[in-house]
């Protein structure tokens, strides 16, 4: 304090010095003293703006789905599926193998790597890596219905194979993947993507997939 006011401070800034030092640390390795040292403030300052460690954690979570990994979003607004899957995949790699951010993926690390202690974290971040997912299924699904998937393509099983495409290629990125190899697996996935089918040359006596919701995993 300088004259008895309190030491003025940027949020925003202190917000995304935050998110790289948990997603440099992850939450269980991340202390106060770690985050009020990287974000220029005392404790109460962080509990007045931010509330606690967790608090703060789920800020952190807005604001990176909301920047840093704000492709994943945009890219379901591509106009075809397989654009869709590589502009996620090639976002990816840019995110989490990229030169000014911290390798891997905040979401990814702490949908694995927390203890029993911090259960509700994890439970938090499977909830928003879930709700990813099922908006992908639905893109999924809108794009079979404008044909542009086969008719008996199965979306919620592709938008499976999507995210653990990209959580794949965030762990890899995070284990020190090369940019060029990351780029090799997502043409290598690609590669299997189902070519569209003409009406007349669909397999009619197949039972159309039916959409159920996406779950959270248990383990």
């Amino acid at each position: 304090m300088v004259g008895g006011r309190p030491r003025q401070f940027d949020p925003d800034a202190a917000l995304n010095r935050a998110m790289d030092v948990f997603w440099r640390q992850g939450y269980e390795g991340t202390a106060l003293s770690d985050l009020t040292e990287a974000m220029g403030i005392n404790r109460p300052s962080l509990y007045a703006a931010f509330g606690n460690k967790e608090d703060l954690f789920r800020k952190v979570l807005d604001r990176y789905i909301e920047g840093p990994r704000a492709f994943a979003t945009h890219a379901l607004n591509r106009p075809t599926a397989v654009e869709v899957a590589e502009a996620l995949m090639s976002g990816t790699i840019a995110l989490t193998a990229g030169p000014n951010t911290p390798r891997g993926c905040l979401l990814v690390s702490h949908a694995h790597a927390c203890g029993p202690d911090t259960d509700t974290i994890r439970a938090e971040v499977i909830a928003r890596r879930t709700s990813s997912t099922a908006a992908l299924c639905h893109r999924l699904e809108r794009a079979r219905a404008e044909g542009d998937l086969p008719i008996e393509a199965d979306p919620k099983a592709l938008a499976y194979f999507v995210t653990a495409i990209i959580d794949g290629i965030a762990t890899q990125a995070a284990n020190g993947c090369n940019h060029e190899d990351l780029r090799h697996i997502s043409e290598l996935a690609l590669r299997m993507w189902p070519a569209r089918t003409p009406v007349w040359a669909a397999d009619l006596s197949r039972p159309l997939y039916r959409s159920r919701p996406v779950r959270a995993a248990t383990s």
